[in-house]
């Protein structure tokens, strides 16, 4: 039997197991989804919407107390946990169970010229937390321009820019990075029928036929690339559907990049496999592949602020390249015409190639019968 014709079979055999089997439906589709709707919703909201909700501490009424109530009341990122000043105990009580962001205790007295701000220590670090410590910050300094009766020189104001179109914003990137993460996912724990197929023998039997192990993981790998473009839609339909990302896509950028990012990560799925005789050992390999890209390549955050040694580390990962190349053809609507592109394109196939090469050399040359 001729080449093609063994993988048109091994490709129709792998086509009706991943359809038989619900554990694939649930890795490779339902549990990207809920992954990056959860981060969608915790990243992807928009600084415009930010609110924190404060409560207001006032031991005694006087005149520099009221004055700052009067004011703080005005600032409008913040929601009030009561119309009216409450006790420390009640406020303590409220910061305690979390109830609030932080409590803002006002002076006690009128010579008293200090504000109190009060957090948890579980959430005192965190972005909201900042964020009440600088708006505090510029509403004091307000206050003491106001009360020395100076009129500010200088102001400033933000804007932002973009290699992109200008409706770029970070939910795009992060949409594109999620998409970008589940197909590397599903290449790196697509591979786990093979482990199966070594633990029951199978392999050992195919093994004796004419049939060739290295077509085997390929028709393996083509069905994670079918399975591949049904995620890019899929993903694609409920970021735009429901959080409203923006996207520009250049066709020619992103198949490239889908193409030989999803090899690659099915190549390395691949690889982990002829190591593995037992599901755990798979398992293990394909968790620390993951775990160790999925922060340190750039989906979540930019690696720009990495230190230096961290940074060579990320740009050795292939999911790295993959996450730009995608974000070009997707976010960015560009990409194919930049010599950076094909830089991180060769990077990424490389890594594909290598890992190929070493799963169907040690199936080749080892004993794939189980322990």
């Amino acid at each position: 039997m001729s080449r093609a014709r063994q993988l048109g079979k091994l490709f129709v055999a792998d086509m009706k197991l991943m359809f038989r089997e619900k554990q694939v439906w649930f890795w490779n589709i339902f549990f990207p989804i809920i992954l990056m709707v959860i981060f969608m919703l915790i990243f992807g909201s928009s600084s415009e919407n930010f609110k924190a909700k404060i409560a207001l501490v006032e031991t005694s009424a006087n005149a520099t107390s009221d004055r700052l109530e009067q004011e703080l009341r005005n600032v409008p990122v913040f929601e009030w946990k009561s119309e009216l000043p409450v006790d420390q105990a009640q406020a303590d009580k409220w910061i305690e169970n979390k109830d609030v962001d932080a409590v803002i205790v006002l002076p006690a007295t009128e010579d008293v010229k200090t504000l109190q701000l009060i957090f948890n220590k579980e959430t005192e670090m965190s972005a909201t937390s900042q964020a009440i410590t600088g708006i505090i910050g510029q509403f004091i300094q307000q206050v003491n321009w106001n009360e020395a009766g100076v009129t500010p020189t200088y102001s400033f104001d933000v804007s932002s820019v973009s290699s992109g179109s200008e409706d770029l914003e970070y939910a795009d990137f992060l949409m594109t990075g999620q998409i970008a993460l589940a197909i590397a996912q599903g290449g790196l724990f697509g591979m786990v029928g093979m482990v199966e197929m070594r633990r029951k023998g199978l392999l050992k039997r195919l093994k004796m036929t004419p049939v060739r192990l290295g077509l085997l993981g390929l028709s393996g790998m083509i069905v994670r690339f079918i399975l591949g473009i049904f995620q890019i839609c899929v993903l694609t339909a409920i970021g735009s559907g429901f959080f409203g990302v923006n996207l520009h896509i250049d066709i020619a950028t992103l198949i490239v990049a889908f193409f030989v990012g999803a090899v690659t990560f099915n190549a390395m799925g691949y690889m982990f496999s002829s190591f593995s005789k037992t599901m755990e050992a798979y398992m293990g390999f394909a968790n620390i592949a993951s775990f160790l890209m999925m922060f340190l390549s750039g989906i979540f955050f930019p690696t720009s602020g990495f230190p230096d040694w961290l940074k060579t580390v990320s740009e050795v990962l292939p999911l790295t390249y993959f996450v730009q190349g995608m974000r070009d053809g997707m976010a960015y609507g560009s990409g194919i015409g930049s010599s950076d592109y094909w830089m991180g394109i060769a990077i990424l196939g490389g890594w594909g190639l290598f890992t190929y090469a070493i799963g169907a050399l040690v199936y080749r040359k080892t004993k794939v019968e189980a322990r």
